[in-house]
Parts: structure tokens; C-alpha cells; sequence
């Protein structure tokens, strides 16, 4: 059990791209701040895999991506998940310092996706809960 994870506020470059108001991108922000790139060309991209899949439901960027979508273009770049819960399994993995893995990754949580870095925690808020959120598994460059 590790302490709380260092928060740092980042938007994955969105305000600089030109985007105002509210959007349900957390994807788009945790993939561009974990990779290094633009806001504004992980947006495009995840906007043509979203429009390569016929869905009836919302998948777009900036008003939530399926994580079908995610997992596709992720797995096209390179990126792999480890899964840290399995059904049955409860809860073993949390957003806290010393429980995930050094280096750059795309954390996946309950309806939520972040960016932690070096055990630095980037999002618009600290999504933790104080160190009791629970890890369902995450996304790291092979």
C-alpha cells in the first residue's frame, strides 16, 4: 500500500487547441497527455475510428468514447493493456502512489480514464478518491 498519488492539473493541450465548455473527452485528453501528442491529432484519429464503427450509441471524442473504440486505436499504436481486476477478484489494484508500474500509462477506472506518469496523476481533477479508487487495468507502450 503506497500513499497518495502527486496530482498535476493537465488537459492534454485542449484550451490550446481552441476547445471551450464542457466534454465527456476524457480519452482523448489521457491518450494525448500519456502519448505526447497534439490534443487536437489524437482528437482526428479517434474521431475516424469512432466513424469507422457503425454504432447506433454515442462515440465521438467530445461526447464519450465506447471503450471498443479506445482499445482499437490503442492496440494500433502500440499500447498494451495489463488488466489489474478480473471478475471475482474485488478490487487489488488502486490510484495510489506504489501500486501501479513507473513510466507512462492510460489508467482505466470506473466510467473514467486518466493519464499517470511516473506515478503522477495528469487530469483536469484529482480522480483518485483519495487513494481508494479502484484500477480495472491500464494501457502502457510495448
Amino acid at each position: 500500500m503506497g500513499g497518495l498519488l502527486l496530482f498535476q492539473y493537465d488537459d492534454g493541450g485542449r484550451a490550446a487547441a481552441g476547445y471551450r465548455g464542457r466534454a465527456r473527452d476524457c480519452a482523448t485528453r489521457a491518450i494525448a497527455i500519456a502519448t505526447g501528442c497534439a490534443y487536437q491529432d489524437i482528437y482526428r484519429a479517434l474521431a475516424e475510428e469512432a466513424a469507422a464503427e457503425a454504432v447506433l450509441r454515442r462515440n465521438h471524442p467530445r461526447s464519450g468514447l465506447r471503450k471498443h473504440t479506445v482499445k482499437r486505436y490503442l492496440n494500433r499504436i502500440g499500447w498494451r493493456w495489463t488488466a489489474t481486476m478480473h471478475i471475482g477478484s474485488g478490487c487489488r489494484v488502486h490510484l495510489r502512489h506504489g501500486e501501479l508500474p513507473g513510466g507512462r500509462l492510460i489508467v482505466a477506472v470506473s466510467k473514467h480514464v486518466c493519464a499517470v506518469i511516473d506515478g503522477v496523476l495528469h487530469d483536469t481533477h484529482d480522480c483518485s478518491r483519495g487513494g481508494r479508487r479502484c484500477v480495472y487495468g491500464y494501457w502502457m507502450a510495448s
